[in-house]
Parts: structure tokens; sequence; C-alpha cells
């Protein structure tokens, strides 16, 4: 009970300070007063990272959603983030984290569809990943169909079958990428209504 009435007391003697905070920008604010001219300059800039985020989906090199989510997070650090940009920045960072494990969950389902074991499609799906970090931008889909084919062969000693669930995988990756572009786009528009709802049109 002590414990407890010490855990409100402190909880309590943090509230001016939050508030205090959140007075300054540096937790909930209705956004940074920027003059017109830089604000425009910076949804300029902010939009023509996130086209170019956009279309380096395509490479496999660079981390397009990333740089999206990054973007936006830029965006409201400068503008300031008030209750309903923090909704609309939470629903990019979870479009941003399932997009980035979209190429495992796609890749996975087609492998498996071709008829590879369990197994090997868990096992594929773990070193895809890995290698994902181990080794950007190609380790990841690398790794992922080699794990699939030696683990397929050695279930099947069928060459032809393992390279079968092989193909279907590497299908597999690119209607990851027409995903992650969805994603994408559907990242952009909601920074877009973030961008409308605030107000904050450069017309």
């Amino acid at each position: 009970m002590i414990l407890k009435n010490k855990a409100i007391a402190l909880v309590l003697s943090t509230l001016p300070i939050l508030s205090g905070c959140s007075s300054q920008g540096l937790l909930l604010t209705s956004g940074k007063e920027l003059p017109q001219a830089v604000l425009v300059v910076v949804q300029i800039v902010i939009a023509a990272i996130m086209t170019t985020g956009l279309i380096s989906l395509f490479t496999f090199v660079i981390p397009g959603l990333t740089i999206i989510w990054l973007s936006a997070l830029a965006y409201g650090l400068l503008t300031g983030f008030s209750m309903f940009s923090i909704i609309c920045f939470v629903v990019i960072s979870l479009l941003m984290i399932f997009g980035n494990m979209v190429d495992q969950l796609v890749m996975g389902a087609k492998a498996k569809q071709s008829g590879a074991s369990w197994t090997s499609v868990i096992l594929s799906t773990l070193a895809t990943f890995v290698f994902s970090f181990l080794w950007p931008p190609f380790g990841g889909i690398i790794a992922g169909m080699l794990v699939l084919f030696v683990f397929e062969f050695i279930r099947l000693r069928d060459w032809r079958k393992a390279g079968g669930s092989t193909k279907e995988m590497a299908i597999g990756c690119v209607s990851a990428a027409a995903i992650r572009f969805f994603i994408g786009m559907v990242m952009i528009g909601v920074w877009i209504i973030w961008v409308i709802q605030s107000g904050k049109l450069p017309f």
C-alpha cells in the first residue's frame, strides 16, 4: 500500500513537468508555427523524398518504406504533433513494419502453395529475415530461396520439385514488391490526410 501511494505521488509530481514539456512542443502540440514560405518548402521536400522512397521500392536496394516513415517523422518533428497527427503517424509506422515483413510472408505463402513443407517454409522465412539485415539488399531473398531449395531437395530427393518450390518463392518476391508499393502509397495518403487535417496547406 505504501509503495502504491509513493507511485501515485511520483506520477502526480511529474504532471507539471509533462505539462511544461507539452507547452513547449516536446510532447503533444497543435503544431509549431513555421513561416508560410518555410512550411511550403518543408512540405515540398517531404513529398519529394516520399515519392523517391515509393519509386525505390521496385529496386530492392533502398528501403523505400523506411524512407517514407522517416520523412513523416521529420515532418512531425518540424511542425509538431497533435492527437490526430500522432494517430496518423502510428498508422504509418504500423504499415511500415508490416510492409518490411511482407517479403517473408508472401514468399513463404507461395512456397507453401507449391507443396513445400512447413519446416522448409519456416526455415526459409527465418533465413530471409535474418539475412535481410546481415547482407542487404538481396541477401535475404537469396538466402531464403537457397534454404528452401536445400531442405526441399533433402526431403524429396528431387531437384525438379525443389526447384519448383523455389521458383514459386521467387514469384512471391515479385508479388511482395507490388504489395510494398501499394503500402507505400497508403502511407503517403495517410500523410496527406495528416497535412490536410492540420490546416497547413500551402494554398
